[in-house]
């Protein structure tokens, strides 16, 4: 078929997209681990399992990347399905990357400049998503838990985005390969407004009523929270890392992308809340 293979399709950005290109009538393949069976357009697709590839790809003519997680090696995988999707004649990748730099991983750097270098392929540096404050993620749960986000990053500020305006700028850019990237065949993605984990909470708790504190913690210890949420060894001191990028002021950028592409601004972070506001619930739960 000519249309879209999304990886990670089911995903918060997939899942986003995948319902916006339908929604224009582009025909959609969406690839996941367990996919549907029910689903005529679902097909199997693991980074770990190189022969779900080639049937992912076959017949599509865009596709929109998400690249492994949990890892800062992600080219072993990913670099021979490029290479695949180049071989059957992928007009247009679109890959789901970051603003943030993770510390000691130049594979993500070498992933994007992959992608950037083919003509019509895109790469959007997204920031950090709003999303990460909703549980299931580690940052969400410990506030419905507790209260409380445990950051090593101090004052600094993040243009955090929500993954509903990434999957948006996605969908022009897919949904007709006409339309053209930037020059740079780079696009940073941000929110409207940079914000510390100190706005966060105090927007949280007006929003909602639930009181939500920082707590300060060392780089080292949040590695280990990183750990014991069940990520590994090597890509939680990176991830932990990240955060002296962020009290350095290194992520304290905000762009206009998201309104170039789209023609609307992107959410902000106290409209995210508001629509989100029973996620934060107390529920009861012991404090500590």
């Amino acid at each position: 078929m000519t249309g879209v293979l999304v990886t990670g399709g089911t995903g918060k950005t997939g899942s986003a997209l995948v319902e916006l290109l339908r929604g224009h009538g582009v025909p959609v393949r969406v690839a996941s681990r367990h996919p549907s069976g029910g689903a005529l357009d679902a097909v199997r697709f693991d980074w770990a399992d190189p022969a779900t590839h080639p049937a992912a790809l076959r017949g599509v003519d865009r596709v929109f990347l998400v690249p492994p997680v949990n890892t800062v090696d992600p080219m072993p995988l990913v670099g021979p399905f490029l290479a695949e999707a180049q071989r059957l004649g992928v007009r247009r990748v679109v890959l789901l990357g970051s603003a943030v730099v993770l510390p000691n991983a130049p594979s993500a750097l070498e992933l994007a400049a992959r992608v950037r270098a083919r003509p019509g392929w895109v790469v959007l540096r997204a920031s950090g998503f709003m999303q990460n404050f909703l549980s299931p993620h580690p940052v969400g749960e410990r506030i419905r838990r507790h209260g409380e986000i445990r950051t090593a990053a101090g004052d600094g500020r993040v243009g955090w985005i929500d993954a509903r305006d990434i999957a948006a700028a996605a969908s022009v850019l897919l949904a007709d390969p006409r339309v053209e990237p930037s020059e740079q065949g780079d696009h940073l993605l941000t929110g409207p407004q940079a914000l510390s984990y100190q706005d966060v909470a105090a927007i949280i708790s007006a929003r909602t009523g639930r009181p939500v504190r920082v707590v300060r913690i060392g780089t080292d210890e949040q590695a280990a929270n990183y750990r014991a949420a069940g990520t590994s060894a090597e890509f939680a001191a990176a991830i932990a890392a990240v955060e002296d990028g962020i009290r350095a002021g290194q992520e304290d950028q905000v762009s206009t992308a998201v309104l170039d592409l789209t023609g609307r601004p992107p959410r902000t972070f106290a409209a995210f809340v508001q629509e989100h506001a029973t996620r934060w619930a107390d529920d009861g739960l012991p404090e500590g």
